[in-house]
């Protein structure tokens, strides 16, 4: 075992229970092969599936499995709706899928999970819709108190996405948050969920590697 790996597997653990006493239904999987399949176990066939923008969901290979094998899950992919109209209804359809599949901004040592949104779907199905969210996260992204996470997603998750997406935002083009008024502006929600209400609806998949932004 590695440094970083004992460092990754030790953090785990003491965030385990602190997501737990906060409704969350939290795993440790060491490496992203093995969070692929901890996500697939949650599925049985005829769940309905859905998902918001996450570069950790590509890299583990999730998006990729769901999109390009039948597996006899209903599969809500808003890349495929292009006109205004066909959006709105794949949101309305993800928004009370079975299964929403997202990844977190940041994470507190305490166990809070927090997010930003531009058009505020994502954090919209984390708070409420959705029967079951599953979020799955590199522990690279857990920071040590709220004021630590939202300097992370203004400085470091917002920048990189804003070069991923080519937004019109000071953070694309400095590489740090202007508290922009853009209207390409990624932070026009700020999320943090420190409580499941239904316990157990909320379950996040801890990956002992760095992913996603």
């Amino acid at each position: 075992m590695t440094p970083r790996e004992e460092y990754y597997e030790t953090l785990a653990k003491s965030l385990i229970p602190r997501m737990e006493k906060r409704n969350f239904e939290a795993c440790y999987c060491k490496t992203k092969e093995e969070a692929l399949q901890k996500a697939l176990s949650y599925f049985k066939e005829g769940d309905s599936i859905g998902w918001g923008g996450s570069m950790t969901l590509e890299e583990i290979g999730l998006m990729d499995y769901l999109r390009t094998k039948d597996h006899g899950y209903v599969i809500y992919d808003r890349d495929t709706a292009t006109t205004p109209e066909e959006k709105k209804a794949m949101y309305g359809k993800i928004a009370t899928c079975d299964y929403f599949l997202m990844s977190s901004n940041a994470i507190t040592l305490d166990g809070e999970l927090v997010n930003i949104d531009g058009n505020g779907n994502r954090v919209a199905c984390l708070c409420h819709g959705p029967e079951h969210v599953i979020v799955i996260a590199g522990l690279n992204k857990v920071v040590k108190t709220e004021t630590d996470a939202y300097d992370r997603v203004h400085n470091t998750a917002a920048p990189l996405n804003g070069c991923r997406l080519n937004t019109k935002t000071p953070c694309h083009v400095t590489g740090s948050c202007a508290d922009c008024k853009s209207p390409d502006s990624m932070c026009c929600q700020l999320v943090t969920t420190r409580l499941s209400r239904g316990k157990g609806r909320i379950k996040v998949i801890l990956v002992g590697e760095s992913l996603g932004y």
